[in-house]
């Protein structure tokens, strides 16, 4: 007997696919890129930072808008994919488009960010959904967290390439200026991207779903004002959300401004890679182990013990002096970066009705995505006021405190049918 179904590890596999994005384009070579823009063009280290946690604050907000309407229409038979389709193109497009920007000018690099950005961001919303139609309830911690754990070790390799080619450049080894060898990163990730999304395109379908009706679109906005009337029958679900909103906050804004933030600390680049890299290979196996423990102890249990070790990261960099601390900080981070957020995306998914997962991962979205304004604004505001970003990561330990309060009273759940014969699972 397989451990994993071919749709299953299809799904999985996009987390292989689009974790080239989150640690080339969100977490090192595209920060580097655009500080080092930055600096040429006569922008402060403050102020380059605070920039790209505004832009990050907006691309977040239209997200945050757009999660919940989207995704009530793509409940609809056949509209899941669709909605994935585009915004993987857009990110994929937008990714590759970097590679083709002038790299002094800051300000063209985080607009094509931006919408690479929503691009990854929103396919995702439409990826996670599809958890409901890959596998079960007593399955989904496991494929959810493996799947993190996947996304780890397979970005490791494109990562790898990218700043080996970068690395090489910059030691003048091979004939590529450090900015030619940044974009040829870029590429490398649009292709990786692309390329292994394809099983997902293949093998992954909606099984649960609505059938369609007339005038979709306004239906599907009166769907949701139902949901947002009869919001007291699915307490459970958000009050999770509530959780959500404040701990994934800071989980949200270390990711994507911790090269940022080294940087302003003075460690130079090939630091920050190789600390990025190995943070990556050692967050595969513990996406996986909180996968196998939330099966023994609870997914709530694991969550709260990724929510405690954030904390603890939090507390230690407003500390943070040299590239030891860094390594230090970064390991932590590592232990609980993808348990974390595995268990929160299949604790959702377990408390979803299933024919209306792609409206509640709107939901999730949207959550998620207004926590990810306030989390950088405030690192950014704070470093620009203090000039001292270590202050903006150390006032992010409130909104784990918040989130782990919330979470305790959050009642163990099981899904539910909210459409009756609407209701339909595909054999």
């Amino acid at each position: 007997m397989k451990l994993f179904s071919k749709e299953e590890n299809s799904w999985m596999l996009y987390d292989w696919a689009n974790s080239a994005y989150s640690i080339i384009i969100t977490t090192a070579v595209f920060p580097l890129f655009y500080k080092a823009a930055a600096t040429n063009a006569g922008v402060s280290a403050s102020d380059s930072t605070a920039y790209l946690g505004y832009t990050i604050a907006i691309f977040t907000f239209i997200l945050a808008m757009l999660g919940p309407i989207l995704g009530t229409i793509a409940d609809y038979q056949g509209y899941k994919k669709k909605f994935f389709t585009f915004f993987f193109a857009l990110g994929v497009a937008a990714t590759a488009a970097l590679a083709f920007i002038p790299s002094d000018n800051w300000l063209l690099l985080l607009i094509c960010y931006t919408f690479a950005a929503l691009g990854s961001t929103g396919a995702n919303i439409f990826y996670d959904a599809f958890i409901v139609d890959v596998t079960t309830e007593d399955r989904m911690d496991r494929v959810s967290a493996r799947g993190f754990g996947l996304g780890y070790i397979g970005s490791t390799i494109p990562f790898l390439i990218s700043i080996a080619i970068i690395l090489l450049a910059t030691k003048e080894m091979i004939p590529l200026s450090t900015n030619i060898a940044s974009k040829i990163a870029f590429l490398i990730t649009a292709i990786w991207w692309g390329l292994f999304a394809i099983p997902l395109f293949k093998n992954v379908h909606q099984r649960y779903y609505i059938n369609r009706e007339p005038n979709p679109v306004v239906n599907s906005f009166k769907r949701l004002g139902k949901t947002f009337k009869e919001i007291r029958k699915y307490r459970a679900l958000f009050l999770f959300l509530l959780a959500y909103f404040f701990y994934i906050d800071g989980v949200g804004t270390v990711i994507s401004m911790s090269t940022a933030y080294g940087t302003d600390l003075g460690i130079n680049s090939t630091s920050l890679l190789i600390v990025l890299f190995v943070s990556q290979v050692v967050a595969a196996p513990f996406a996986m182990l909180y996968g196998r423990l939330a099966q023994k102890f609870t997914a709530k249990k694991m969550l709260y013990v990724g929510i405690i070790v954030y904390i603890i990261v939090c507390i230690y960099a407003y500390f943070l002096k040299t590239t030891m601390d860094f390594w230090i900080l970064a390991m932590l981070v590592a232990t609980s970066q993808g348990g974390i957020q595995a268990l929160s995306r299949s604790y959702f998914g377990k408390l979803v009705p299933k024919e209306n997962a792609n409206e509640f991962f709107g939901f999730y979205n949207i959550f998620g995505k207004f926590a990810s304004i306030m989390g950088p604004l405030l690192v950014g505001v704070t470093a620009q006021i203090t000039g001292n970003t270590n202050m903006g990561v150390f006032s992010l330990v409130i909104l784990f405190i918040i989130g782990i309060i919330i979470l305790a009273f959050v009642p163990e759940s099981k899904s539910t049918s909210i459409n009756g014969d609407n209701s339909i699972h595909a054999n």
